[in-house]
């Protein structure tokens, strides 16, 4: 049986995957084909201050340009299987 998994967010250039059971969220650049899993702590001040950019505009660009803050962090190239 696989993970649970839901999909919290999705551009044409970025996804948010939530992973309850591991409390973790992976986030990959759709475009570079890369991304990066956070966990625990570091999943609990990704979220929140995914939801505070939500809030405060909550416009695929402005989602997107928050989500590109992140880019250095995306170091795992996506594989699809």
């Amino acid at each position: 049986m696989g993970a649970a998994m839901n999909v919290i967010y999705s551009s044409d250039n970025y996804y948010v995957v939530e992973y309850p059971t591991q409390h973790g969220y992976e986030l990959v650049d759709k475009r570079g084909q890369r991304g990066t899993f956070f966990q625990g702590d570091v999943a609990d001040r990704f979220v929140h201050s995914l939801q505070d950019a939500v809030a405060e505009d909550a416009s695929v660009e402005h989602v997107d340009e928050f989500l590109g803050g992140f880019d250095i962090l995306l170091n795992q190239p996506l594989v699809v299987h």
